[in-house]
């Protein structure tokens, strides 16, 4: 069983709390995941995306996309859904970096410019990778910097980096761009709230 009966009457209740608010269906499942999460209806305010950007995190899923996350927290977030759901593969940036630096640069960073290096080649625009950001601010600026250097770009950015320095600016940035996306704007954000997407859109992929 997908659902524990927990889970599906908090969905219920959460539901019923929302009220008719009139929401495409994927928009729906994703904010009823993030409220969810959070234990916080407040998210539903917070919450900005792209035209279609979740129609094309289904589709770029459905196409066998793997998803890149920025940290170990998300990365074992959204692991335990792929293995119950699409079996999608799931890579945490800091796999790819080094184990210190001697620059400001961020280990997250390094690891976002050194996976996207690597696994551009085998991509092409439909089935280019989902990226989940739920902590590091600089990982999402430095796959902002490769693309605006003529990288290829991923199908969508789930940015909801948490904090103070670099947030807000990094997500505003993500918001000014071409690419599809997904934020929470604001300080707020986390590895749990930015996998809940991702989680909810596995959960519709299977379905």
């Amino acid at each position: 069983m997908l659902d524990h009966p927990i889970f599906l009457k908090s969905v219920r209740f959460i539901r019923r709390e929302l009220g008719s608010i009139n929401l495409d269906h994927l928009h729906q499942i994703v904010l009823e995941r993030m409220i969810h999460t959070s234990g916080d209806f407040s998210v539903s305010s917070l919450l900005r995306f792209s035209p279609d950007a979740f129609q094309l995190g289904l589709r770029a899923l459905k196409a066998g996309s793997v998803i890149i996350a920025d940290t170990s927290m998300a990365t074992v977030a959204i692991k335990p859904m792929s293995e119950r759901t699409i079996h999608t593969p799931v890579h945490n940036v800091l796999d790819w970096a080094p184990k210190q630096t001697c620059t400001e640069q961020t280990r997250s960073a390094f690891g976002m410019q050194n996976i996207w290096k690597e696994f551009e080649p085998r991509f092409s625009e439909n089935d280019a990778p989902l990226v989940v950001i739920g902590s590091a601010p600089t990982a999402l600026e430095a796959l902002l910097d490769l693309i605006e250097a003529g990288h290829h770009p991923p199908s969508l950015i789930i940015g909801m980096p948490v904090g103070f320095i670099g947030v807000e600016n990094s997500k505003k940035r993500l918001m000014n761009s071409h690419i599809p996306f997904i934020v929470l704007e604001g300080t707020r954000g986390g590895a749990a709230l930015a996998a809940s997407v991702v989680n909810a859109l596995m959960r519709e992929a299977l379905n």
